[in-house]
């Protein structure tokens, strides 16, 4: 169950103290520097690229950071929620989602997943998808155990996952 307090969301049944917020001026910067474990800068692109992508696209981004229980900004997460894109893949989506290093495998990016499936719900989605580039260092193993399933492949040889809500 979340609940919200000044337009921030938090889930503190299921994910501690984390929180979820809008991306703004004050936590741009944060999310900006996240930095990654070595190997996986290959696979998502940098923060920089979903701030002009949610600046060219506002009716459909959904561009957030997970902030810490310390009020340091350890993860960012961009949806999409497009119900007319004549892609089913871009209706629902996450676009790009970063966690930074020493954060990562402490329950930051699932809290993440979790909120944009939240969010998506509310929306009167029933399946969120998610596009990788299958490789050893990266992100289908995570996408797998919050219960992504492969549905497809890209032009590009990216994998297609959904998780049906």
């Amino acid at each position: 169950m979340l609940w919200r307090v000044r337009g921030v969301t938090h889930y503190p049944e299921t994910m501690g103290d984390m929180r979820l917020e809008e991306l703004s001026a004050t936590n741009i910067v944060a999310a900006n520097t996240l930095t990654l474990k070595p190997g996986q800068e290959q696979y998502v692109a940098p923060v920089s690229h979903s701030i002009a992508e949610a600046y060219v696209n506002p009716a459909t981004a959904w561009p957030r950071v997970v902030i810490d229980d310390d009020d340091v900004v350890v993860g960012f997460i961009m949806g999409n929620f497009d119900p007319d894109s004549p892609h089913d893949e871009f209706r629902g989506c996450i676009w790009r989602m970063n966690v930074a290093a020493d954060a990562q495998g402490k329950g930051v990016g699932r809290f993440a997943v979790t909120a944009l499936a939240d969010e998506a719900r509310s929306r009167g989605f029933d399946r969120l998808t998610v596009m990788f580039e299958p490789g050893e260092l990266g992100p289908e193993a995570f996408f797998t155990a919050v219960g992504f399933e492969p549905i497809g492949e890209t032009q590009f040889g990216e994998t297609i996952a959904a998780l049906t809500l």
